[in-house]
């Protein structure tokens, strides 16, 4: 069972339809007690960081969400705002994030003339790290669907997980131990999307 934790920020009707689709068991968390017998996690996202912040922590969740990633170790995978929300803040505001990383979000300095931000549709990802469980059966060059403005830059090269290139290489997966994120959305992604969830399923 992959609890979705519901705090009113993400795609919550689209991933549920995706699981459902790939015959994945899910919930979305009504309670804390969800939280609490979680077995995994799933961070969806979407907007500002400030907000999603002051949501999450709005539903007093957050020592408990701690308890399961960083004492319990449960598998966590965050999406798109969910993965940026893992970091320790982000240039958007200033709140402090998780920091489930030590890394931090940062907005795109690109020339707008050639690259329009937001970050908008499906782009190639590369494989960093050999024999993840995340990405394993991927085909040797996945898309998936993007819509950002602002990437994950890890202080530790060790927890890229995945790469993308737009105006320059940037981080887009991350991965320590039992935490994962991803910048994309998995959701949107038909069958690489499919795979990488499935592969989060069996974690």
């Amino acid at each position: 069972m992959i609890t979705v934790i519901n705090y009113g920020v993400g795609n919550l009707g689209s991933v549920m339809n995706m699981f459902k689709k790939i015959n994945v068991e899910a919930q979305l968390s009504t309670s804390i007690d969800d939280i609490k017998n979680a077995k995994k996690l799933l961070l969806p996202g979407i907007g500002s960081f400030d907000i999603a912040m002051q949501k999450l922590i709005s539903t007093g969740y957050l020592p408990y969400l701690n308890q399961k990633v960083m004492e319990e170790k449960v598998p966590t995978l965050g999406i798109c705002l969910g993965m940026q929300l893992m970091t320790n803040g982000s240039e958007e505001g200033t709140h402090k994030g998780l920091g489930w990383f030590d890394a931090e979000t940062v907005k795109f300095n690109l020339d707008t003339n050639i690259y329009k931000i937001p970050h908008m549709g499906w782009n190639d990802v590369f494989l960093k790290q050999a024999n993840n469980t995340l990405t394993a059966n991927l085909p040797v060059e996945p898309r998936f669907y993007f819509c950002h403005s602002y990437f994950v830059k890890c202080k530790n090269d060790n927890e890229q997980m995945l790469t993308c290139n737009y105006g320059n290489e940037f981080t887009c997966g991350i991965n320590n131990e039992n935490i994962y994120g991803v910048q994309f959305h998995p959701e949107k992604s038909h069958k690489y999307g499919m795979q990488l969830l499935k592969n989060f399923s069996t974690l």
